[in-house]
């Protein structure tokens, strides 16, 4: 603990973020060159190093969060560093992109305000590279098994790189053109530069993991021959099955999935093409779902030069407090605004979000374009529409980011693999993140199909990028346990393991 009395004598000051007129002027992140660490020093010696630290439970990796505070508060950053890498592989990608669940478990979020643990893992996640903390951990020795992973997202790349520290030789396939699954084409620049992720990856490259882009595992190259070739599978694929909005008028142009519309904005950052073939710019923009892919699409549009922009969200507006279902330290549903929605509200002047309204139908122009919607208010608990409250906003430009529904249904991969469902539609495995196959016979007909292992939103549905992390570790360690019996990686979750719940 590096001051018993920090939590009484500083107040809770969160980093600053850039102002709103310069970071909607570039796309670089809104934290770019803000003074950190003399802030983010005085603000971990509010920790209390409790005897029972909840922020542990909090975070499904299991982060040893007042280890590496105390660290951080003398400044000691190779201690931190170490403390924050033994449970976490990628920390700059969780310290921009997490919502902390952990802060909202800090004992201190109780009675007062709790520590900016994402601030301060933040800091020691760039101390971390700055410093040259991170060199490539090769194996000492090869285990002489081979394992291929589907999918480069979070959970992909930290199976990745665990099987291969501990000395397997692992080949990671994505079909992009790039290795990053959602982190790559998902996850606007503002959010977190790509420079991060490609950092990531060299050093992995340098580790001895392999990486395989433009291959789509069930089409280019068959699943069951994929599982053939090598002693174990890890199918990390996501959750990309995007949901629909099926009202009338959903046919019209200018109407566009939100993982689309964020895809081709990112090939601009990348350097693919000048102009994005979806651009915002000078049009009334309206975003269907109160979600962070929401959020992340009003940043684009916003950057992009959008006349305006509206978020519909079918949930009532959140209260300020924690409602009583939902007590300390559980992650509540309160207010919150986003980076983007501070943005927007700074342009117009209000919250540019609609709660407790239901989109009705969509109309069009002469040409077939969209240019209104009709919406309604919605009862909070029943969802019905209350008659009577039907209006219409206009729509230049409408991005559907209602969330997802699972892996997508029915490919190559799932086929031949005789991968199945479970109840949400996620794909089957059993307590050992092992894969559950449509027939039982169709192991030993096939070789390889025992050692294929699910991790991630694939097996999970769509969650938080600590939790993808976190997957991927913990079946590394059963992909691990079935090549050679035994693990020493950890496992920090099992499949079937959700967030503290009341």
């Amino acid at each position: 603990m590096t001051d018993p009395h920090g939590f009484l004598r500083f107040p809770r000051r969160p980093v600053p973020a850039r102002p709103v007129q310069e970071r909607l002027s570039d796309w670089n992140e809104v934290y770019a060159g803000q003074a950190r660490l003399p802030l983010v020093s005085e603000q971990a010696g509010r920790c209390m190093d409790c005897g029972i630290p909840f922020c542990h439970s909090g975070c499904p990796l299991g982060n040893l969060i007042p280890e590496w505070n105390t660290y951080a508060g003398r400044e000691d950053w190779r201690a931190a560093a170490e403390r924050l890498h033994a449970t976490n592989n990628f920390p700059e990608f969780t310290g921009r992109l997490c919502p902390a669940p952990c802060e909202d478990a800090c004992v201190l979020a109780i009675n007062a305000d709790p520590v900016t643990i994402k601030n301060v893992e933040q800091a020691i996640a760039d101390q971390i590279w700055e410093r040259g903390y991170a060199p490539p951990r090769p194996p000492e020795r090869l285990s002489g098994k081979t394992v291929a992973v589907v999918g480069s997202g979070p959970a992909g790349l930290a199976a990745a790189q665990q099987l291969t520290r501990i000395g397997h030789t692992v080949a990671v396939y994505e079909r992009a053109d790039r290795i990053g699954g959602l982190l790559r084409y998902g996850i606007p620049e503002f959010k977190m530069e790509k420079r991060h992720l490609d950092r990531r990856i060299e050093q992995m490259r340098a580790e001895g993991t392999g990486f395989r882009t433009g291959v789509d595992i069930g089409n280019d190259l068959g699943a069951a021959e994929l599982a053939e070739r090598n002693d174990a599978v890890v199918i990390a694929v996501g959750a990309r099955g995007q949901r629909e909005l099926p009202v009338p008028g959903r046919e019209l142009q200018g109407i566009h999935q939100a993982m689309d519309y964020l895809t081709l904005a990112n090939r601009v950052t990348e350097g693919d093409c000048e102009a994005p073939a979806v651009t915002a710019e000078g049009k009334q923009v309206v975003i269907i779902g109160g979600g962070d892919t929401g959020s992340d699409c009003m940043g684009t549009a916003l950057r992009q030069g959008a006349a305006s922009v509206v978020q519909l969200d079918i949930n009532p507006e959140p209260g300020g407090d924690r409602p009583e279902g939902e007590p300390w330290p559980v992650y509540p549903k309160v207010y919150r605004i986003s980076h983007a929605h501070e943005e927007a509200r700074g342009r117009a002047g209000t919250d540019p979000r609609v709660f407790a309204s239901a989109t009705l139908r969509f109309e069009g122009d002469r040409t077939g374009r969209v240019h209104s919607l009709r919406l309604a208010e919605v009862e909070p608990q029943a969802r019905r529409v209350r008659p009577g409250t039907e209006r219409g906003i206009p729509a230049d430009l409408v991005l559907l980011a209602l969330g997802f529904y699972g892996p997508e249904h029915g490919t190559g991969l799932m086929q031949q693999l005789g991968l199945t469902l479970d109840s949400r539609g996620n794909f089957a495995r059993n307590a050992c993140f092992r894969a559950e196959t449509a027939e039982p016979s169709a192991r030993a007909a096939r070789p390889g199909a025992d050692g294929i292992f699910i991790a991630g939103d694939a097996g999970r549905g769509q969650s938080l990028v600590v939790w993808a992390i976190a997957e991927g570790r913990s079946a590394a360690a059963a992909t691990d346990r079935y090549l050679t019996g035994s693990t020493v990686l950890p496992a920090p979750i099992a499949p079937h393991d959700r967030p503290l719940a009341a």
